[in-house]
């Protein structure tokens, strides 16, 4: 007997509520903003990086954006002074991975 059972036992004529679909972002705690995020390509010390920049929402929420970000590319990269830097060329990667999540992107730079 699993625990919606069990609830419906103790509670007959309790009628539970419908789920709602929300976006799944929303239900992992990732706050959607309004303004888009800005994501950039440079070239420091002769190497690529993606700069992704421009999220107002809370730190921890960027930080777990970012590090969700890395393990779905499988590279390297860091969070400092309010941006995401990830180690090589893949701004269109990650462009497409933010707005499947809901974001909007803005491609900044050549």
């Amino acid at each position: 007997m699993d625990l919606q059972d069990q609830l419906k036992n103790l509670f007959p004529e309790h009628i539970p509520e419908p789920s709602s679909d929300k976006n799944k972002d929303e239900a992992k705690g990732l706050w959607i903003q309004d303004d888009p995020i800005l994501c950039k390509y440079e070239k420091r010390k002769g190497k690529p990086i993606t700069i992704i920049d421009g999220y107002t929402g809370a730190t921890e929420d960027f930080k777990a954006l970012a590090k969700e970000i890395k393990t779905t590319l499988s590279v390297g990269g860091s969070f400092k002074d309010d941006k995401i830097i990830i180690q090589g060329h893949f701004r269109d990667k990650i462009m497409e991975i933010l707005k499947d999540k809901g974001f909007q992107v803005k491609r900044v730079g050549g």
